[in-house]
């Protein structure tokens, strides 16, 4: 009964609802729909009306239904009006082929990449310096963002209901995405291509903020990762870089520089785990290193089952303290 429950209430969490927008595309997307959803009930009524009459009506009425007329207006004439009405219209509140920019300035751009399975989303800043995170999206509220699209492997698809429409990821090419947030928060997005093994475990998190936390952010992301300030986090530090981590994942500021896996400069701060699969926790970290396979099979990490107890809790309070 409680797993029903719990099924229940997390089957209506507006954090990834198209039906709750809270970006400009998004509420284009949902007022669409509302109008395709009543216009087309108010047409079934209409049909099903008909159709009652013709079942059970009088013979005068099923001789008025029988007839031409009825044909020509409403088999014909009314589907065209009404379906190049709602073309007109769809084009129209979709603002197609229009661009997005905001006092003819510049949109800030985001790259995302899709990986097998996770999300490398990089930023440039204002002195053309590139900040690499993972699985997690900052956007400033009220500006529009081009995400530039691509992938490293197969066809992705990135989709964020609450801000705007999916588009899909393609081998060799750049799609553009340009969403605008309206109000600050927590929204969740996923890949919603069949990617291959641990596609359902391939989700990230979007963050609207203000712009002027926007901007400390981004400065503090640009910033390398801290220094140890005790002993197990010193030792954490150097089980990280002794044991090969750092051939796949990159610490800025020390000797790991890998690109295989997503950047870990900044890890402890970001609001989950191998793309929004964990939270984040020094006990899931370490739960992660060492049972990453049985959580999320088919993943690109190797089990390190060579970890004692003692060495699994101090690379994950290395790793936890990286903010």
């Amino acid at each position: 009964m409680i797993g029903a429950t719990g099924i229940s209430l997390g089957a209506c969490s507006t954090s990834q609802s198209a039906l709750s927008p809270t970006g400009e595309q998004a509420e284009r997307i949902n007022t669409l729909f509302w109008v395709m959803t009543i216009g087309g009930g108010l047409i079934l009524l209409l049909v099903c009306i008909l159709a009652a009459i013709a079942i059970f009506g009088g013979s005068q009425w099923r001789q008025r239904l029988a007839g031409e007329n009825l044909i020509k207006w409403l088999g014909i004439a009314f589907p065209v009006v009404v379906l190049s009405v709602l073309l007109t219209y769809g084009f129209l509140v979709l603002r197609a082929g229009a661009t997005s920019t905001q006092d003819g300035a510049e949109n800030l751009r985001i790259a995302v990449s899709g990986e097998l399975w996770w999300w490398r989303v990089t930023y440039t800043d204002a002195d053309g310096n590139r900040i690499e995170t993972a699985n997690e999206i900052h956007l400033p509220v009220g500006q529009p963002v081009t995400l530039e699209l691509t992938t490293a492997d197969v066809i992705h698809s990135f989709w964020a209901p609450n801000l705007a429409g999916k588009l899909d990821m393609i081998p060799g090419r750049t799609n553009e995405l340009t969403v605008t947030a309206k109000v600050p928060g927590v929204t969740r997005g996923q890949c919603a291509e069949y990617c291959g093994g641990a596609h359902a475990f391939m989700s990230f998190h979007v963050v609207a903020q203000s712009p002027e936390d926007f901007t400390t952010w981004l400065a503090e992301e640009a910033s390398p990762a801290i220094e140890p300030a005790d002993a197990v986090l010193t030792r954490g530090k150097d089980l990280f870089l002794g044991t090969g981590c750092g051939g796949c994942h990159a610490v800025r500021g020390t000797a790991a520089t890998g690109s295989i896996g997503p950047d870990l400069t900044h890890v402890g701060s970001r609001r989950s785990l191998a793309a929004a699969t964990l939270p984040n926790t020094a006990e899931a970290i370490a739960d992660f290193i060492a049972n990453n396979q049985h959580i999320k099979p088919e993943n690109k990490m190797p089990t390190y089952a060579m970890f004692s107890e003692t060495q699994l809790r101090d690379l994950s309070a290395y790793l936890e303290s990286l903010r």
